[in-house]
């Protein structure tokens, strides 16, 4: 997405959750705009909680986008996924004796598994967003700065883990590193060196990509909250006009 477009995009988003703050009596959580900005006069709880459902899908759809593609997590420093802590040791040995490679190939991998499993959240983020409540709208605009991330992962964590696995397993299962990172972690795990969650690497990766993902829509939701007016439009029906 070009800067044009995306500045575009936040100003759209912005514009609803103004709109939106307004309509639900939450405007403390957001900058105030004059009332002769806004007309608000038929704008109801139900329009307001379908101009937050509305932002949220341009905000989830934007993430998966910037993630689901070539490079999304291995060309971004933010969320390109590390070699596992035990991994990275045994890594800077590695190099001593001409195998770093094999470690490289790893952590791209992981990486390739990431931007690929990313892609099937789409469908579980807007089915959250078409069972969001008025109250649950509500919430993301009292809750705090990071509501629209606690309400995701609050939403579609577990669906999503199990959907991301599988995927993730078919990239990490090819590399003979992988699987003797498996039986070491799996030892180590018994003697709690190591969490349980990140006892095989399919595990551990599936874990950062949605961590990944978690926080590519935290950044969306910083940006709005630091610059709710924006560019947005003043009246809900105008929010998404083109």
């Amino acid at each position: 997405m070009d800067k044009k477009s995306s500045t575009g995009l936040r100003g759209r988003i912005a514009g609803a959750l103004v709109a939106a703050s307004l309509a639900l009596g939450t405007t403390g959580l957001l900058v105030s705009m004059p009332a002769a900005a806004l007309d608000l006069s038929s704008l109801t709880q139900s329009d307001a909680s379908a101009g937050v459902k509305a932002a949220l899908e341009k905000g989830a759809e934007t993430a998966v986008a910037s993630l689901g593609k070539a490079d999304g997590f291995l060309g971004n420093p933010d969320v390109k996924i590390p070699l596992p802590s035990s991994l990275q040791k045994m890594e800077k040995a590695a190099k001593l004796m001409g195998k770093q490679k094999d470690f490289e190939a790893l952590q791209t991998n992981m990486n390739r598994a990431a931007e690929a499993a990313v892609v099937e959240a789409k469908p579980l983020l807007l089915n959250a967003i078409k069972g969001m409540s008025v109250s649950d709208a509500k919430g993301i605009l009292s809750d705090g700065d990071d509501s629209v991330t606690k309400f995701f992962r609050e939403k579609t964590s577990k669906d999503m883990f199990n959907k991301f696995l599988p995927i993730v397993t078919q990239y990490t299962s090819k590399l003979g590193l992988a699987q003797q990172y498996n039986s070491l972690a799996g030892q180590a795990s018994k003697l709690g060196v190591i969490k349980s969650d990140d006892a095989k690497i399919e595990n551990y990766v599936t874990n950062k990509t949605m961590d990944g993902l978690y926080k590519m829509i935290a950044a969306e939701e910083k940006t709005i909250r630091q610059d709710p007016v924006g560019t947005g439009s003043a009246i809900l029906k105008k929010v998404f006009a083109k």
